[in-house]
Order: C-alpha cells, then structure tokens, then sequence
C-alpha cells in the first residue's frame, strides 16, 4: 500500500461512490468518463485492492470502498476548509470568456459597485479553483451538478453577422428559415463556448444545418473578420457582438434565439466578493429585464423547460 494518497483521485472516488453511477460522477467533475475511470484504477493500483464493483448495469462499494468513503470525505473537508482560509484575502478569479461580453458588464459592475474587493478577469478558461483557474465561470449551464452552484444571468438574443455585399446584408431582419443552404456558421468569435455550441446545435439542426461542417473553432475577432471575409457565410454571434470590419450584425427571428448566460462556482466557495459579484449579476438582470423571455423565443433544451 502506498504512504501518500492524491486529493484529486479521492475526490473523484467520492464522487462516484456518491452517484454510484460513473457517466453522472464524470458530468458532475467535469471530466471525460474515460479519464474519470482511469483515475479510480490508478487510485485501486495505489491502495492495492478494488474499491468498486463494476458490471454493465450497475456500480457498487467494496468492503474496502465503504471504509474508505467516510475518510475520504473527512480528508477532502479539512483541505477545503484550509483552502478556504488562506483565501480569505485573495482576489476572486472570474472568466469573463471574452470583453464586452454580457459577463464583462457584470464584472464592470461589481467593481463599480465594491472597490474594495479585487476581481482579477480571465477569458477562456474553465474549472472551479486555482492554478490558473477561475473561482466563477459564465457560460450556459446544461448539465447541473450538486458540487456546483448557478445563477441564471441572462437571457440574451442571437443576431447573424453577415459579409458585406451578401444577399442577406441588405435586410433588416433575418428570418431563421433565410438561413438555410447558407453554410452558417456557429463556431466562431469570442463568445463560443461549450455551452454555446451545444446550444446553437440544437437551434440549427431543425434547419438541417451541421454547424461543424467545415467551419473550425475560431476564437478572436480579427479571426472572426478573417473567417467572415474568407468563407463569406453568416456567422452567428450574440446581440452584443462588437462591431466587424465589412459585416452587418442582423437580428434573427422566427424564432428569436436566446442564449442563457449564467455563472457557476463550486458549491463550497465562500469567498466574500463572491456575494458581492451574484448581487451584481442580480441587479443587471433585473434593470435590463435580462431574463425576461418574449412569446415566440427560442431556448435550448433543458433551459426551454425550465427557463420561462
């Protein structure tokens, strides 16, 4: 038996003998199954004996799986409670996911509206903790998970930037229906984000459209300007898109498309900013009337059950 035990592989062991179940344990993680499965064998290798009963159907504690559970649940909360000590002074790290985005304007808030707390920005980066991650994530959130807390942010519209001198630039408006056979593209910009491509997914796919078909991942917007100027299709962007050098942002509609912002932490973080920033969050939204959804509107699943 080994003289030292990871953190991370308890963790993850809890987690499953918690869910009993390792595609639900690997969503509330965060990770791939297939990793998740890895590190429970890498945890058995370290002990030296099986900790889970694994068949097709089902996943159950060993002897020494019900042993070590209460431990390792006793191990996990003093380290987060020591972590949670030494942070007490520390900047609440925040991905924003890119500038001017609806989660930069929360960010700009709060601090307007708590000088006295620091929020360190970062963009593009995912996970709950340090080590270069943020304490708050904005991104849509599809798949809850107990270890992880949310507030809803807003609902916001979609629009289509379009390349000067296409057909659809002269319009005012694009009917969502206008879209189909014109190679649209959802993959690119600042904004996209896991939750955003599955979201936009599931709004094209009625249409017939593969979102992936030869459009890659594009981050940035002179990317996004070259990807506009080189492929010459709609992209779809947010209604808060920056403006593009030679394109047109258009409202799109039948049905108007929303995207749900919102933010997440671990559930277990008690920095004091942090309620600073919700609060924030909470004001935005109700001046703006951010989560109010218009007749007609467009949410992913499984926000179109429970978002109105």
């Amino acid at each position: 038996m080994a003289d030292e035990l990871e953190l991370r592989l308890l963790r993850h062991f809890v987690t499953v003998a918690e869910e009993l179940h390792f595609r639900r344990a690997a969503e509330r993680l965060f990770i791939a199954q297939q990793a998740l499965s890895r590190d429970i064998r890498r945890l058995e290798d370290r002990i030296g004996t099986s900790l889970l009963i694994r068949s097709t159907r089902s996943v159950d504690l060993t002897d020494a799986g019900r042993r070590l559970l209460p431990r390792a649940k006793e191990l996990l909360a003093l380290h987060d409670l020591a972590l949670r000590e030494l942070r007490d002074h520390e900047p609440l790290v925040v991905d924003v996911v890119d500038a001017e985005l609806t989660p930069a304007l929360v960010l700009e808030a709060v601090r307007s509206r708590a000088p006295g707390s620091e929020f360190i920005a970062r963009f593009g980066q995912r996970g709950g903790g340090r080590g270069g991650s943020a304490d708050v994530v904005f991104d849509r959130v599809s798949r809850p998970s107990p270890e992880m807390s949310t507030q809803l942010v807003r609902f916001e519209p979609l629009a289509v930037l379009v390349p000067d001198g296409h057909p659809l630039a002269s319009r005012d408006i694009v009917p969502f229906e206008d879209l189909r056979g014109t190679r649209v593209c959802s993959r690119a910009g600042g904004h996209v984000t896991e939750g955003w491509i599955d979201a936009t997914a599931q709004l094209l796919a009625p249409f017939g459209i593969d979102p992936a078909i030869g459009h890659p991942v594009v981050a940035g917007g002179e990317e996004l300007a070259q990807h506009l100027r080189l492929r010459s299709a709609p992209v779809l962007a947010l209604a808060s898109q920056r403006p593009v050098d030679g394109a047109v942002l258009l409202p799109v509609i039948d049905p108007v498309p929303l995207f749900p912002w919102a933010m997440s932490w671990r559930s277990d973080l008690d920095h004091p900013a942090l309620a600073e920033l919700r609060a924030a969050a909470a004001s935005l939204s109700a001046a703006n009337g951010w989560l109010d959804v218009p007749d007609g509107a467009w949410l992913p699943s499984p926000e179109s059950r429970s978002g109105r």
